[in-house]
């Protein structure tokens, strides 16, 4: 997508020396844009943790990468040794989105028997390319499949702009490019439909109000930054006509984990009769678990980001208490929304009910169901 009407992505093999990775560095948004170089798995695990890169997808990719860059520093006659320390390093890093560890379980199934060093470091990096291409692949689809349900949305109501309501950053950001739940939103912009996006702030990190509100206006798609708790005033007086999120985790049963907040999002729009979407690739759905709010793992972040808020002042980013110095915060990361409360799940193979036999019918193949 693009930034200063250049298109950029969110990671990419540096063209001069292909042992560097390079990424944009998302704390710096929207104030300065940073690209950042990745030379270690060390400095990839950094930059998923302390989310210089965030987004299901994105950390995907990431540590696919972060395995090739593993095999390049690894000692010789440890190659072995390190890939598994490596994956156990970069799966720990965030655990909710299961894209992380999809994409690592990937680039060790792709070096199969290989022994060889350059095999395995050839191996891991034609996988870890694969995969990135597979996600930039998966997003678009997903914009060509959601943008019709914007579309029947637009006949509805000619001449007036579709109202969109989104939580987090679900954009090329947290992608590759395209994003997933605004990737129907630019196929709907870039063929002529008048949308408008209500972005959340999402708090506490406000990735929102800094990412999604970031991306959406250098693509010139019109949008409001809002506070999260506006949604639900919005669709009472019928200003939201569609809801779309994205997902860290998606069960097998059609249950969403996605940024704290969502859950509050999909019961407001069920109240309103508001259709709530969620758009994911299948790299997100984890089809070996049902119940997504007694065996999904919720990261617990640190009670900073509730106590402290980020701006820029001048020339730097500060940080700002916002809280008594001696009241202490909790800080989940996800809420679960159950499959009762989605409209549907927008896929790269279509718009499927939320449930576990639709989900089966798009993806037949898939293992993990307890049968």
């Amino acid at each position: 997508m693009n930034i200063g009407g250049k298109h950029y992505t969110t990671i990419w093999l540096d063209g001069s020396d292909p042992e560097t990775v390079k990424i944009i560095d998302q704390r710096a948004l929207p104030f300065r844009l940073v690209i950042e170089d990745l030379r270690t798995v060390e400095e990839a695990c950094a930059a998923i943790r302390d989310m210089h890169l965030r987004g299901a997808p994105l950390i995907g990719v990431a540590g696919a990468f972060g395995m090739y860059l593993a095999l390049l520093r690894s000692p010789r006659g440890r190659e072995a040794a390190a890939l598994e320390e490596a994956a156990a390093a970069l799966v720990a890093t965030r655990p909710t989105a299961v894209n992380l560890a999809f994409a690592v379980s990937r680039v060790r199934a792709a070096l199969g028997s290989r022994a060889a060093r350059g095999e395995m470091i050839a191996a891991a990096l034609a996988e870890a390319r694969r995969i990135r291409r597979d996600e930039i692949d998966f997003c678009r689809r997903i914009g060509e499949y959601g943008v019709t349900l914007i579309e029947k949305t637009a006949v509805r109501k000619p001449r007036e702009p579709v109202n969109i309501l989104t939580h987090c950053n679900a954009g090329w950001l947290a992608c590759v490019d395209y994003g997933t739940a605004t990737a129907p939103i630019y196929r709907a912009h870039d063929r002529g439909i008048p949308v408008h996006v209500w972005v959340d702030e999402t708090r506490p990190r406000n990735q929102g109000a800094r990412l999604t509100a970031y991306e959406l206006g250098e693509h010139g798609v019109p949008h409001t930054v809002i506070v999260d708790n506006a949604g639900g005033h919005l669709m009472q007086h019928g200003r939201v006509d569609m809801v779309i999120v994205g997902s860290d985790r998606t069960t097998a049963a059609g249950d969403v984990c996605n940024k704290i907040g969502t859950y509050l999002k999909a019961l407001a729009a069920k109240d309103n009769g508001v259709p709530f979407f969620a758009a994911l690739p299948s790299s997100t759905i984890d089809f070996s678990i049902r119940d997504g709010v007694k065996e999904i793992e919720v990261e617990e972040r640190s009670q900073d980001e509730v106590r402290y808020i980020e701006g820029f002042h001048g020339e730097a980013i500060v940080s700002t208490r916002v809280t008594p110095e001696r009241s202490p915060a909790a800080n989940p990361g996800f809420d679960v929304t159950p499959a009762r409360l989605v409209t549907g799940i927008i896929t790269e193979r279509g718009v499927a009910e939320a449930s576990e036999a639709g989900l089966r019918k798009l993806f037949p193949e898939a293992k993990g169901y307890k049968d």
